[in-house]
């Protein structure tokens, strides 16, 4: 599943120091190529949370979107005499 990240948050915001814990190969093999591991962190973090984000949403809205689907199969698609394909 491909997440996006429409949450914002200032990319401009300092920085704070941080202990993680990483795998040793997966360090190496970054350091090698140059990868700022910082970096890489963040935009794994920023993944994370756009898909925990969009679980909760799921979640949230469970209850509407079930009673949608059931519409759907109850009545048909609303104004679906309107499309063209």
């Amino acid at each position: 599943m491909s997440v996006t990240t429409d949450f914002t948050f200032d990319p401009d915001a300092p920085r704070k120091a941080a202990n993680l814990t990483l795998n040793s190969e997966l360090l190496d093999l970054a350091r090698k190529m140059k990868i700022n591991v910082s970096r890489a962190c963040e935009r794994g973090l920023e993944l994370q949370i756009a898909e925990a984000r969009a679980k909760q949403w799921r979640e949230d809205n469970k209850d509407a979107i079930t009673a949608s689907n059931d519409y759907v199969r109850r009545h048909g698609l609303p104004l679906a005499k309107y499309r063209r394909f």
